[in-house]
């Protein structure tokens, strides 16, 4: 595991985001669960395999903050962007995805559909 800076080339960030990228399955699989904060400038970077809604699909159970949830594609373009509450079951992107980047929920408006990301090495 190492830890990337991320940049929307659509549209500056507020303070960059810093995401532990996330490539392992027991990364994946504790993700961020029983953590009780999330800095404005932290977040997690889960990677999968391939571009796919089921296998970039994420619960919230024993997740005890509100999360900002980015799904982002092979090619790094976000396809989808939601407010994910605590404790609800499931959320899966309406388009296929490969990265999923979990941060701090005030950061949700820095991304919208179609942004254009690029990661880089911290």
């Amino acid at each position: 595991m190492h830890t990337i800076q991320l940049v929307n080339i659509n549209q500056p960030l507020s303070t960059p985001i810093h995401a532990l990228y996330c490539d392992s399955f027991l990364c994946r699989l504790r993700g961020l669960m029983f953590r009780s904060s999330l800095a404005q400038e932290q977040g997690l970077l889960l990677v999968e395999a391939r571009d796919s809604r089921l296998d970039t699909a994420i619960h919230m159970l024993f997740v005890f903050m509100d999360l900002a949830v980015i799904w982002i594609n092979s090619e790094k373009v976000v396809v989808d962007t939601v407010l994910a509450r605590t404790w609800r079951p499931a959320y899966a992107p309406r388009q296929p995805a490969r990265y999923i980047l979990e941060i701090h929920p005030d950061r949700l408006g820095e991304f919208k559909i179609g942004d254009q990301l690029e990661f880089q090495n911290a």
